[in-house]
């Protein structure tokens, strides 16, 4: 990084697809990869479990609650994340085991918002790309730096095959539509969703 300014955008440049966990219709972003891209991109970055009383969680009448601060360049930022089980449904009864794992996913998360796999996130309260409602509009003819019909048809014929969401898509090449994605950015696209066919066959 040149300068502290640049430390978000030099986060929310890495590449995190290839340490992204699946558990069950959920993603999440490994967080040793994610602490120690932090640690690589400062050094003094810091974060800090919350306490309730003395205790790493908070009890309400919502359910278990766990909030995890990440300090970066000096600037804070906190997440609060509640205690779920692995269908992201939320625990009555935590154990020991139950809170630490939601404490990594807040860490993480927390993490994510000075920029580190921010776009991970992006989709979780979307449709998937297969219930996603087909685009039945008159075509927009693309600029001429942007990608054509075709390669839109490519890329939605591989977000079905390999159900990966259309929003995480756009959200990662900050577009609004896959007809603003830019000609240079089309082979890392489907070289990212190829990957993700493989890995599913």
């Amino acid at each position: 990084m040149s300068n502290a300014e640049n430390y978000f955008e030099h986060l929310n440049k890495i590449n995190v697809s290839e340490h992204i966990e699946k558990k069950g219709a959920f993603s999440y972003l490994s967080w040793p990869f994610a602490v120690a891209q932090l640690r690589l991109a400062d050094p003094t970055a810091t974060w800090e479990v919350k306490r309730f009383d003395g205790l790493p969680y908070l009890k309400t009448e919502a359910g278990y609650f766990v909030e995890v601060a990440v300090t970066v360049q000096n600037v804070t930022l906190s997440q609060i994340h509640p205690v779920l089980d692995s269908k992201n449904r939320p625990i009555e009864l935590p154990n020991a085991f139950d809170v630490n794992t939601s404490i990594q996913r807040c860490l993480v998360k927390a993490i994510a918002l000075h920029g580190l796999g921010l776009y991970v996130y992006a989709g979780e309260d979307l449709p998937t790309a297969d219930q996603v409602p087909k685009d039945d509009s008159p075509k927009i003819v693309p600029a001429a730096n942007t990608i054509n019909t075709d390669q839109i048809e490519k890329i939605k014929s591989l977000l079905t095959e390999t159900g990966q969401s259309l929003q995480r898509v756009l959200s990662f090449f900050r577009v609004n539509s896959l007809s603003e994605i830019k000609t240079s950015d089309f082979p890392r696209v489907i070289a990212t969703l190829e990957k993700s066919k493989r890995r599913a066959a």
